[in-house]
């Protein structure tokens, strides 16, 4: 039952002790506090990291060509790699099993796309239509490329947000004819990217239209493909990597190319650098638990010093209790008691501070690697328990040596 009295009374006793009490649950609720803060920053940072990885897809190899840094079979150093066609179809087929998605790229930079007496230079990307699952493309409007594009080497385009808003000015662009360079391509789709203006400043079109448009024959600049991920991310990392140093080595074997040589064939695996990543915020994570864990022992064991101090002032008392007859736990309950108070009454003032702070400041971070700091309530409320079952550890070393004190000794006490 609720003791009204009982409470009244260590409300009482803690307060012949006010700056001690004051001290010792700021320095508890401070630990609360900044346990919950450092938490919603963690949070914050794996929902940026993550977000930014969703951006594309996360199972992502892409293959890159440059130029040759070493001699190898007689040939001289400084040769630039051309990707072709026959590249991208020989891993396509070889690797069937394993692939998900899969596209090609002909790029031009900077490419002048015109629409009545609006202008504007954007990418301009032949690409395959599995691009638009490696890019995370949301269609708006319209369709994606499909392979009958492809197949029948069509000149339709699809186009990002930026570009229909900067060309169109709010017109519906679909079935509208846009020049690139000279050259007409009815717009068949818009898309959104969740990377943002840069990533939506795009023209999508068939990559065998763009090879034959702008005279790339059967070049390619790069090409990139999404793998099958397993249950088990660890084993999916382990297979990623696989089969990315496998497309490596074949690619230079086709290409003649030295198999150190690191500049001519350029690989790039998103998946494991993920694992990098979140490797690297779950050690944030643990630090920042570290230092909150550490900030609230600090709070803790002022809990038990001043219950030390509480107990040596309250001596007599303690021995006129034992003398009425008080048994030895009824005088480690009032202890523990008051312990357990303080650190519940301070744990819950910094949590609802903490959490209180991340409502008001979290959704007005704008950042690209902190993104909705915020802290799961049941962890949180997880933590003051812990911290009110330390709190009563910390108390029950000078209620102990409460209940041991002999009551003529704790009379003779001044």
């Amino acid at each position: 039952m609720f003791d009204l009295e009982r409470w009244q009374e260590i409300f009482e006793t803690l307060s012949k002790n006010k700056l001690r009490t004051f001290l010792t649950g700021l320095s508890v609720a401070s630990g609360i506090f900044i346990l919950v803060i450092l938490l919603g920053i963690s949070t914050g940072i794996q929902n940026g990291v993550r977000s930014q990885f969703q951006r594309d897809a996360t199972n992502l190899i892409s293959i890159w060509a440059g130029s040759t840094t070493k001699e190898y079979k007689g040939l001289n150093p400084g040769r630039h790699i051309q990707l072709k066609n026959d590249d991208f179809n020989a891993v396509s087929t070889k690797y069937a099993d394993n692939i998900e998605h899969e596209s090609a790229f002909y790029t031009i930079w900077g490419g002048l796309v015109n629409y009545k007496n609006e202008s504007g230079n954007y990418r301009i990307q032949g690409i395959l239509p599995g691009n638009q699952f490696i890019e995370n493309a949301d269609i708006t409007s319209g369709r994606f490329i499909n392979i009958a594009d492809v197949e029948g080497l069509k000149k339709v385009a699809v186009i990002g947000n930026k570009v229909s808003q900067d060309l169109f000015k709010g017109e519906d662009p679909i079935g509208k004819n846009i020049s690139l360079y000279g050259i007409n391509f009815k717009v068949v789709g818009v898309f959104y990217d969740p990377g943002g203006e840069r990533d939506e400043s795009k023209v999508f079109m068939p990559l065998t239209t763009a090879q034959l448009a702008f005279n790339g024959g059967d070049n390619i600049r790069n090409m990139m493909f999404t793998l099958k991920m397993s249950d088990n991310f660890d084993q999916a990392v382990a297979e990623s990597q696989a089969i990315a140093t496998a497309i490596e080595s074949e690619i230079k074997q086709r290409q003649t190319v030295a198999p150190d040589d690191t500049n001519a064939v350029r690989v790039n695996n998103t998946l494991e650098e993920a694992k990098k990543i979140y490797s690297l915020v779950g050690t944030i994570s643990a630090v920042f638990w570290f230092v909150g864990i550490g900030t609230i022992i600090a709070g803790v064991v002022g809990v038990g010093n001043i219950m030390l101090i509480i107990v040596k002032e309250r001596t007599k008392e303690i021995g006129i209790r034992k003398a009425l007859g008080a048994q030895p736990w009824s005088i480690v309950g009032m202890i523990l008691q008051e312990s357990v108070f303080v650190t519940l009454l301070s744990g819950l003032l910094g949590l609802i501070l903490g959490l209180a702070l991340l409502e008001l400041v979290g959704p007005l971070i704008q950042s690209d690697f902190i993104e909705y700091p915020q802290v799961d309530f049941n962890t949180a409320i997880t933590t003051v328990f812990i911290l009110v079952f330390a709190g009563a550890i910390a108390g029950f070393i000078p209620a102990y040596r409460a209940a041991k004190i002999k009551p003529i000794v704790a009379l003779r006490d001044e």
